[in-house]
């Protein structure tokens, strides 16, 4: 008998995890082959990780990697909204806000994850099946691939409600995509179109969702081809506007999303990754990875005691504005608060008061 190398063993509650049949290149299931699908399981709240779905995913990783039948790992989320936004803002409003020494311990489990996936044995493909957003950039600019329905929007959120990308983005984009370009995501926070995302160098693949009709049509919202607009800019990716936008709006109801391409394409690659040597693989894997690891292992321990004793200012005000307030603004009052701390208010509940979308 095989020994175990598991640290527990786990039932599932909070993701999914499937063992399905690896395909060889004809399309047919391989007896004793496997692909393991760890699936984020949270599409209310756009499957945005909570503690307990971060720890499922540790183990699931663990699993995985263990796995003596495991070819590869596919890394997605429930439905077709969001692979994911990151973590889970109510639980951070309502348990970590004002809690440093609670979210320094979280912080050690989420920097756990992303260590869990860039240590796998086996290659790691993030399908994208939605938005990713936040912390769920992150998780998904560590695996090893990232194939994306052109639907998907990707980029940061955490000068925007009281964090900063440093569970990763700050450390893993300016690898994809230089540093200028990781520069604006990270502190403007202007999402980017799978397509715009594709041509910096983000993703491996991105293939059409919408059907009308029954016929697969490119996201009908931003410039898919290259096009110079009226002051002479490249444009590729971005949204449309006026007119374009508006008629882009209508295909948008009349069609329906189907992920089939995805899946077909995420199923070609893991079969790609099956016709390898599997240790010659995981080495190959490894040592491009160190790429990653350097900025990782270097900053991550310093990044989560700063993003704990920001649980008490900032972080604090941002995510219970973000839970908080009104659904059309989740936003902090940010030239109040800049204006507050300019007259050397002190960080209270009187100043989060201030500031929150509630007051405004």
């Amino acid at each position: 008998m095989l020994a175990s190398h598991n640290l527990v063993q786990h039932d599932y509650k909070h993701i999914l995890y499937e063992l399905r049949p690896c395909k060889d290149k004809s399309g047919n299931p391989i007896a004793g082959l496997f692909n393991a699908w760890i699936i984020l399981n949270n599409p209310a709240q756009f499957n945005s990780y909570t503690t307990d779905a971060v720890k499922e995913v540790i183990l699931a990783m663990r699993d995985s990697s263990n796995d003596r039948s495991v070819v590869a790992v596919v890394f997605t989320g429930v439905g077709d909204k969001a692979f994911c936004t990151g973590g889970n803002t109510k639980e951070y409003a309502e348990y970590y806000a004002g809690n440093p020494q609670e979210y320094k311990q979280y912080m050690r489990l989420f920097n756990d994850m992303v260590s869990s996936i860039l240590m796998h044995d086996k290659p790691v493909i993030c399908r994208v099946n939605g938005m990713r957003i936040g912390g769920g950039q992150e998780i998904g600019m560590a695996c090893d691939f990232s194939i994306s329905q052109d639907l998907a929007r990707f980029g940061q959120a955490g000068p925007k409600h009281g964090s900063a990308p440093i569970g990763g983005s700050t450390d893993f984009l300016p690898l994809y995509v230089g540093i200028e370009n990781a520069m604006f995501s990270c502190t403007v926070c202007d999402p980017w179109s799978a397509h715009e995302a594709l041509r910096l160098g983000l993703l491996t693949e991105v293939v059409p969702a919408l059907k009308v009709n029954g016929e697969y049509v490119a996201n009908p919202l931003v410039v898919v081809d290259k096009w110079v607009d009226d002051k002479g800019q490249i444009v590729y990716g971005k949204s449309k506007t006026g007119e374009e936008l508006a008629k882009g709006k209508e295909m948008m109801k009349a069609g329906v999303v189907d992920l089939s391409a995805l899946d077909e394409a995420v199923e070609k690659y893991c079969t790609k990754l099956l016709y390898t040597m599997p240790n010659c693989l995981s080495k190959t894997l490894n040592t491009l990875r160190v790429h990653k690891l350097v900025f990782w292992d270097m900053n991550k321990e310093s990044h989560r005691d700063w993003l704990a004793l920001n649980m008490m200012t900032e972080g604090k005000a941002g995510f219970r504005a973000f839970n908080e307030g009104p659904k059309d603004n989740r936003e902090a009052d940010f030239v109040k608060l800049r204006q507050m701390l300019a007259e050397g208010h002190e960080w209270n509940d009187d100043l989060i008061k201030a500031i929150s979308p509630q007051c405004q």
